[in-house]
């Protein structure tokens, strides 16, 4: 009767476990959730299915291999976020799939990425368009622009992404 009651306390310790792990996770996602939207986001795998709502019960529109595509987060719904892509799709994502780094697609035909953030600045390689890569120090109108390790500075309006209002 004794080790009866002991297991019966163990799954009352383990079921409040659960419940404390589980509102750590609602509070994470309130803390994502209170990000002011629209807001830039890039994609976080090399497989990210975007759905016609929000839930793993709806089918897939898309699925992007495009690991750090840039996207626009339009809407928060718990641990769901729906995005729009470059091409104007939109549709959810969960939020395992997104991450906060910055990152850019070119849009112009070809972007040069220069060594210092001027026109007259030596053109070190050329982008061109469809080509994603990490934002950073943007200002001025340019941005740094790293593409697997080749750097250099690109216009920000030959971008779409975080450079985007």
């Amino acid at each position: 009767m004794g080790d009866r009651k002991n297991r019966s306390g163990m799954k009352r310790i383990w079921l409040g476990a659960g419940v404390v792990m589980a509102l750590g996770a609602a509070g994470g996602a309130a803390i994502a959730a209170g990000k002011p939207v629209p807001y830039w986001a890039s994609i976080a795998q090399n497989e990210a299915r975007m759905r016609v709502g929000p839930s793993l019960d709806y089918p897939s529109n898309w699925i992007y291999r495009r690991r750090d595509l840039p996207v626009k987060v339009v809407q928060v719904l718990g641990l769901w976020r729906k995005v729009e892509d470059p091409d104007g799709a939109q549709g959810w994502m969960h939020v395992r799939l997104l991450s906060d780094t910055p990152t850019g697609v070119v849009r112009a035909a070809e972007a040069p990425l220069r060594e210092s953030a001027s026109d007259g600045a030596r053109t070190l390689f050329r982008a061109q368009k469809g080509v994603v890569g990490r934002l950073s120090d943007c200002s001025g109108g340019w941005c740094s622009f790293d593409v697997k390790g080749q750097r250099g500075y690109v216009k920000a309006q030959d971008v779409w992404g975080a450079t985007d209002k």
